[in-house]
């Protein structure tokens, strides 16, 4: 008999192949544009169109991130999900037949709406689709995938060419496909839709039948039966006043703040920035094109290992003690790297000992992907209530396409103009002040469930289970 536990890993498998297709997505640039920068390339471009190139998938994240939204409040997580891993394929096929920089830039757009529409519908579907304890380790190991998507392309990239390498980068998303289409609906969504005999059947599948299991589902289903209804058929103005109407809730206004600053945090950290650029970062770092690949290779594997660390830790420590512990101290060490290549480009200090500053770089990641690329990834699936999950995904989605964008966008330009040093200043500030507000605001989430979650921003407070009987606090936790 198949254990609940393996049914879950079997439903997450689909998402994380689809995150390590996002991970040869946003690496992918590092192996593409030296070779449009050689002068023998058939498709020539220089710095202005190279950072477009990158940074597309940001712009294409938002429609991405939009139509998930649209798909998976309408038709369902399962649908959704099946929908748009379609266009990362057309992209990679378009990406390896392509002949000119137009080519180039929709194939990369195209993977970009793929990769943008599975963020936040993957985070969905594991917090919807998993227990509470295994929810936070199957939400990090997101970001795993991501990683060792990363690797993947530039170890693949030093053997193969690009067009080969973006062939090979279509099987994730194809493999994806074949597990989505054996997924049952998501429990929640059926719920939400009043279809309550289909949710419990759909959810006991994914999660068994005990206690702890019944009593979450009687609690999301009493909440679920105790929203108001509204008439099924409505206008478009009224669906668009509906969609302005949350901005003035706090279950919806709270979460978002916390998305926006997380989205900060990620981006600040190198999340997308050092896959894409790692090729000329560790260049610049070493003073050795030779040697390049070897480094980035050596933090691609340590930049995985401690992902992978991390969906263990996350089972045994908290939340915040793992992203402000490892946070603060990543800015620490950053600021340590900052330093010593400022002091040696300036002839300060020796250049020879390029293996400090690699050194200081791999400690950085390793404590970065710790904490501060997982977690604000896995708030997206934990955050937003119910009723504004499609909603909330959608703003979500905007604010981290459009960190994206500016991250991909600046980055060239700020390793010409201020260095590698600059940059990563420029970054590590950023990401002081994003670790300094969440310090405030981000409540802790470690195995409690969607629905606490949910009554956490509505009240201000994790519920006493000791009173949720009682029949005046039942009225108090009806959605508005």
């Amino acid at each position: 008999m198949v254990t609940p536990a393996v049914k879950q890993t079997w439903a997450v498998m689909g998402v994380l192949l689809n995150m390590l297709g996002q991970g040869m997505v946003l690496s992918f640039p590092s192996i593409l544009l030296p070779s449009l920068f050689a002068p023998d390339s058939k498709i020539p471009a220089d710095i202005h169109i190279a950072s477009w190139v990158a940074s597309c998938i940001g712009i294409a994240g938002i429609p991405g991130f939009l139509t998930s939204s649209f798909l998976m409040d309408v038709y369902g997580r399962k649908l959704a999900h099946a929908v748009v891993v379609v266009p990362g394929i057309l992209g990679w096929l378009l990406i390896y037949f392509a002949t000119n920089i137009t080519v180039l830039i929709i194939g990369r757009s195209l993977c970009g709406l793929a990769a943008g529409a599975t963020v936040s519908l993957g985070a969905v579907v594991i917090g919807e689709y998993t227990s509470p304890r295994n929810r936070g380790m199957f939400l990090n190991l997101k970001t795993t995938a991501v990683c060792i998507g990363n690797m993947m392309v530039h170890l693949l990239g030093y053997f193969y060419a690009w067009r080969t390498v973006a062939l090979i980068a279509l099987m994730p998303h194809i493999l994806a496909l074949i597990i989505i289409v054996t997924w049952p609906e998501s429990p929640a969504w059926l719920a939400s839709r009043k279809r309550f005999d289909e949710s419990e059947k759909s959810f006991y599948w994914l999660r068994g039948k005990n206690p702890e299991s019944k009593k979450e589902l009687g609690e999301m289903l009493r909440a679920q039966k105790e929203r108001i209804e509204y008439p099924s058929s409505k206008s478009i103005c009224t669906k668009c006043l509906e969609f302005f109407k949350k901005f003035t809730k706090r279950d919806f206004i709270k979460p978002v703040i916390i998305i926006f600053f997380g989205a900060l945090l990620l981006e600040s950290c190198g999340r997308h920035i050092f896959p894409a650029y790692a090729l000329q970062i560790i260049e610049e770092v070493t003073g050795n094109k030779s040697q390049s690949f070897y480094y980035t290779l050596g933090i691609d594997l340590i930049i995985s290992a401690s992902a992978i660390f991390s969906s263990v830790l996350v089972k045994i420590m908290k939340r915040r003690t793992l992203l402000f512990g490892s946070g603060f101290a990543a800015l620490l060490v950053l600021m340590c790297v900052c330093l010593y290549l400022y002091l040696s480009a300036n002839g300060l200090i020796s250049k020879d000992k390029s293996w400090i500053a690699v050194t200081l770089f791999a400690l950085y990641f390793i404590l970065a992907n710790l904490g501060c690329t997982p977690i604000p990834l896995a708030l997206l699936g934990e955050v937003f209530p119910l009723a504004h999950r499609g909603a909330g995904s959608s703003v979500a989605g905007f604010i981290l396409s459009m960190c994206v964008m500016a991250g991909m966008q600046v980055t060239p330009y700020l390793l010409v103009s201020v260095k590698v040093y600059g940059t990563f200043a420029v970054f590590g500030a950023a990401m002081g002040l994003a670790l300094v507000v969440l310090c405030f605001i981000l409540p802790e989430t470690k195995d409690k469930t969607l629905q606490q979650i949910e009554d956490y921003f509505n009240f201000g407070r994790f519920r006493d289970e000791d009173v949720e009987n009682d029949d005046e606090v039942k009225m108090k936790m009806i959605p508005n």
